[in-house]
């Protein structure tokens, strides 16, 4: 069983060997990067890829780990007993399954997804530890023990907006998914625009990577975003000339698909006044 990434999901080597890694040591696959490089979508590609049904656990920052595996709704007991209802007298009908005890108790293996880990609260990852070293926990409420059926494939995503505690990393088989180059990208948008003019690709990308690399950038553009962008260039039908920027405006053509704040918005602005001084 080897992840060899999808038609419609350009993987490069590094992250395929990633993938097949954690899954041959059983382990959590920790994957970091900026926002919109795709960790999320890898995890959907890699149920697809490897067959398997894809449980998807998005995390925010009031979850807490508790509720991957079960929640206890003691208020709607004591509600259901002063209402005398007959559901009270077992106590498994005021349980809600969490993703991990749906992962855990399915038939077949799947692919659990944890979605921007790093979302939570500090301990969150440590209150997990237990649960996926030993692939089981215990219901105090029923005195029960869920134990995995088949141990899940497990992908962490993180938008590297904390550090991550230590123990944490240890159980973890890691990999960080660099932005893609001009080659890499290119095959993506492959998948996303089939049969794109050349010289209307070459420009666009040329120009979203100066992007890109403008210093004083609060958020550089993504992968989504630059595709979102190079839909709407193809709607407008707009041609290599027209995405040509000159000193009297540095701002991209439609650049509301590119530039997410008031601030790189103008800081284009005033590249484009100094500009305009200089000559």
């Amino acid at each position: 069983m080897r992840f060899d990434g999808t038609d419609a999901y350009i993987a490069t080597d590094d992250l395929k060997t990633a993938v097949n890694a954690a899954v041959t040591l059983e382990r959590p696959l920790l994957v970091k990067g900026e926002p919109g490089t795709g960790k999320t979508e890898l995890a959907r590609q890699v149920a697809k890829a490897l067959g398997m049904r894809m449980i998807e656990w998005n995390i925010k920052s009031t979850t807490k780990a508790q509720q991957g595996l079960y929640e206890y709704d003691a208020v709607s007991r004591l509600r259901d007993s002063q209402l005398g209802d007959a559901r009270v007298h077992d106590v498994s009908n005021y349980i809600k399954k969490g993703k991990l005890w749906e992962a855990f108790t399915s038939d077949e293996r799947v692919v659990l997804l944890i979605d921007e880990v790093d979302k939570a609260d500090i301990e969150f990852p440590n209150d997990l530890l237990q649960e996926l070293d030993r692939m089981e926990f215990h219901v105090y409420e029923t005195g029960e023990t869920i134990r995995a059926k088949n141990r899940p494939v497990i992908i962490i995503t993180s938008n590297n907006e904390k550090e991550l505690p230590d123990a944490f990393l240890r159980r973890c088989f890691f990999h960080y998914i660099r932005f893609p180059d001009m080659d890499t990208m290119r095959q993506i948008v492959e998948v996303h625009h089939a049969g794109i003019k050349e010289q209307l690709l070459t420009t666009a990308l040329t120009q979203f990577y100066e992007i890109r690399d403008q210093s004083g950038l609060k958020k550089k553009p993504s992968t989504s975003e630059v595709l979102d962008w190079l839909k709407l260039l193809l709607a407008e039908d707009l041609s290599p000339e027209d995405l040509k920027r000159d000193a009297g405006n540095a701002l991209p053509k439609l650049h509301g698909a590119l530039l997410k704040n008031e601030q790189d918005v103008h800081l284009f602005e005033r590249l484009a006044f100094m500009a305009r001084q200089k000559r």
